[in-house]
């Protein structure tokens, strides 16, 4: 399946909610959202039927997020659908992992087979101010979780905001004595900053991270990261993947900013009220819900598809910032 540009696009990302536990600064204002409503939110069997109709198109790999996707009533039946699925060969979750010591074991039972855990913050306080009602130690536990279900690879998404002042190092060495992936995300301001202060100033380029991490590991009397080659893990996303020497884990970098990946994008993402967005960047949508709960079939939804693909720019042309924020959109 090719979009105008001749793309492949083999990877679908689906918002399961617009709801969270946490209210995270940059993403959500502390009184939240205006939830949508019941009746908005696409059900789990339309959520499946899509997937169906998407696979048989060539989409082989889907991703759940959301909010937080493991607030959603259904999602260990919805992994269980999906897998029975012939032409779907991954299915992951994003997940900021409160959930995860109680729901590990059926998501991984279900078919579920990767994990990323989002974690801007190794200090405690930190973490609490950060997510506004969260503690570090729920983050850690489902870290926990998701290693002893098996899951592989078990990825932390950390988003790097200068004003932070995080601890690199610290976050890099996860990865050395146990299989954990740590991806460092420049900082985007999609759909404003909720009024956390963090600006244009904060972003972080990769390269600058590389070199910072690097820098304390040599104070540190630890080896420089090396490339990961054939120890990177398995995914499809843009990761630029490195590794301390003899870790079980890797390092890696995503540089949506300062290092575009447009050119390799091989994804669309359908929001939690069915509307497919082309690109992250963009505002422009079609809308899927209308094709499920219209008279059309499987015909109207394939003809939205097809619709979005073609709308898929080149480039987001260094567009930051939408309508949405990102629990909106997934």
């Amino acid at each position: 399946m090719k979009d105008g540009h001749g793309r492949t696009i083999d990877y679908l990302r689906i918002s399961l909610t617009d709801r969270c536990n946490y209210r995270c600064i940059y993403c959500m204002p502390e009184e939240g959202v205006q939830s949508m409503c019941h009746t908005d939110i696409l059900r789990i069997e339309e959520i499946a039927h899509v997937v169906r109709v998407f696979s048989n198109l060539g989409i082989k790999s889907v991703r759940l997020t959301g909010g937080e996707p493991l607030v959603r009533k259904g999602v260990v039946d919805l992994v269980r659908d999906i897998n029975d699925m012939p032409g779907i060969k991954n299915i992951s979750l994003t997940t900021n992992g409160v959930l995860l010591p109680r729901m590990a074991d059926q998501l991984r039972q279900a078919g579920l087979s990767r994990v990323n855990i989002s974690l801007d913050t190794l200090d405690a306080e930190q973490f609490h101010a950060i997510t506004r009602r969260g503690y570090l130690q729920e983050a850690l536990d489902g870290i926990d979780a998701a290693l002893a279900a098996g899951f592989n690879p078990v990825k932390i998404n950390a988003v790097a905001v200068r004003q932070l002042h995080q601890d690199y190092l610290a976050f890099a060495k996860l990865s050395i004595d146990r299989p954990l992936h740590v991806r460092f995300i420049e900082y985007m301001p999609v759909g404003g900053a909720n009024g956390c202060g963090w600006g244009p100033d904060d972003v972080i380029s990769c390269e600058e991270l590389f070199e910072i991490i690097n820098r304390q590991a040599r104070v540190e009397g630890l080896p420089e990261l090396v490339p990961a080659g054939k120890h990177q893990p398995l995914g499809w996303g843009p990761a630029r993947y490195f590794m301390f020497p003899g870790a079980r884990g890797t390092v890696g970098f995503i540089s949506p900013l300062s290092r575009h990946f447009c050119s390799e994008c091989n994804r669309l993402r359908m929001t939690a009220d069915g509307k497919i967005r082309p690109c992250l960047f963009s505002d422009v949508e079609y809308d899927m819900r209308a094709a499920l709960r219209g008279d059309g079939g499987d015909d109207a939804i394939r003809a939205v598809l097809m619709e979005a693909l073609g709308a898929k720019p080149d480039d987001h042309h260094d567009k930051v910032g939408t309508e949405r924020g990102m629990s909106q959109i997934g």
